[in-house]
């Protein structure tokens, strides 16, 4: 495990978020986005006339989902240490610096990191199974790790 990760846990008393509980905490925040999102876009998702019309609509709103994801994770670990999925299964983010919330500025970099991950099939999330940090891309690029709460 990476020296820093170790003298955080131990210096804090921490112990890592399990690759289980992430996932969770994942699907959770993935299922209120997407359900958000398209209570906004209902509107126009319900003149979908078939699959295909349904995925052109979804397509064309992408970078708008994208950015309110970027700000949805932005703005709960920067404030809150977790989004509401790590809040239900009660972990949480913090700084390998001091062991707090991340700062906006790590909490941006995180956000972005993790949407480039989503990108690239998952391979920051999937990244994160085989460190012994259990630190994502995103993780690592933010200074970061996930606790439990």
């Amino acid at each position: 495990m990476n020296e820093t990760v170790e003298e955080v846990l131990a210096r804090y008393d921490f112990t890592l978020a399990s690759i289980t509980k992430r996932g969770v905490a994942f699907f959770i925040d993935e299922v209120l986005l997407t359900t958000l999102f398209m209570i906004v876009l209902w509107d126009i998702v319900s003149q979908a006339q078939d699959m295909q019309q349904m995925i052109m609509i979804t397509n064309a709103y992408v970078f708008e989902y994208m950015g309110i994801k970027i700000l949805y994770q932005t703005v709960f670990v920067a404030l809150y240490g977790a989004s509401l999925g790590k809040m239900a299964v009660k972990i949480r983010v913090v700084s390998l610096a001091d062991g707090g919330i991340p700062s906006w500025g790590a909490s941006f970099n995180r956000a972005l990191v993790r949407i480039l991950s989503e990108m690239i099939f998952y391979l920051g999330f999937i990244w994160a199974m085989f460190d012994s940090g259990n630190q994502a891309w995103h993780d690592r690029s933010a200074g970061t790790i996930v606790v439990d709460a």
